[in-house]
């Protein structure tokens, strides 16, 4: 969503609403892959009137046309307790995301009694989110990714988006290769790898456009729309 199906102001253009529109009126399943919780893009898919799957907070979360969850995957308090002692160690701002709400910059006094999907840094030092990087893979207990180039994204080992759109592809009876992407950071790059098309936008990071089948316009040029045109609309 960030960066890809929104603009800089964080709406959806017309041009994006029109053509996601014509793909649903073809018979095209529309999914939203995030790394956004369920609170916080639910309400866009309701503006786009989409009737199909989400897949909230980089895959943590599936749910279904009826917004009723498919599934949850969590990342155990005793992990989320020692990445925010790593965060406070190097002076790193931070967030997170419960089943409940969205943190920032603060937690619960008892850690223990949330459930936790997702944990956040943000580390503009190159040098020392290299050194965070590293302390999170030598755990081996983390998918990490990204959403910009300045954060780092930690969910649960082998959570991903591609992950989430497998079940959903599942779920619908549809085969991976007959899915199109489109993505602009590193939580994109599982998915872009995996879908049949695997777009860029114009304004993603390097490695997400080395890995992409296609580059599209930037999130402030209606890249999404023009993806759908050339991929979907005109097949």
């Amino acid at each position: 969503m960030d960066g890809t199906l929104l603009n800089n102001q964080h709406e959806i253009s017309v041009a994006n609403r029109e053509a996601i529109k014509e793909a649903q009126d073809k018979g095209v399943f529309v999914v939203l892959s995030t790394g956004r919780s369920f609170l916080n893009s639910h309400n866009h898919a309701d503006s786009l009137n989409l009737s199909s799957f989400l897949v909230t907070v980089n895959g943590s979360e599936i749910w279904d046309e009826k917004r009723e969850l498919v599934r949850r995957s969590l990342v155990k308090s005793e992990q989320i307790e020692w990445m925010l002692k790593l965060a406070n160690e190097h002076k790193a701002t931070f967030w997170a995301i419960s089943t409940e709400r969205n943190w920032h910059n603060e937690m619960p006094e008892d850690l223990h009694s949330v459930e936790w999907m997702k944990f956040g840094f943000n580390i503009h030092d190159d040098a020392v989110r290299e050194i965070v990087i590293k302390e999170l893979e030598t755990r081996g207990e983390f998918e990490l990714s990204n959403s910009t180039p300045f954060n780092i994204e930690v969910n649960a080992s082998g959570i991903n988006k591609a992950q989430g759109l497998k079940l959903v592809c599942e779920r619908l009876g549809i085969e991976m290769k007959n899915v199109m992407a489109v993505g602009d950071s590193r939580n994109d790059l599982a998915m872009i790898k995996e879908a049949g098309m695997g777009v860029a936008m114009g304004n993603a990071q390097e490695i997400v456009k080395e890995t992409a089948d296609w580059v599209t316009a930037s999130n402030e040029e209606d890249g999404v729309a023009k993806a759908i045109r050339k991929w979907v609309l005109d097949k």
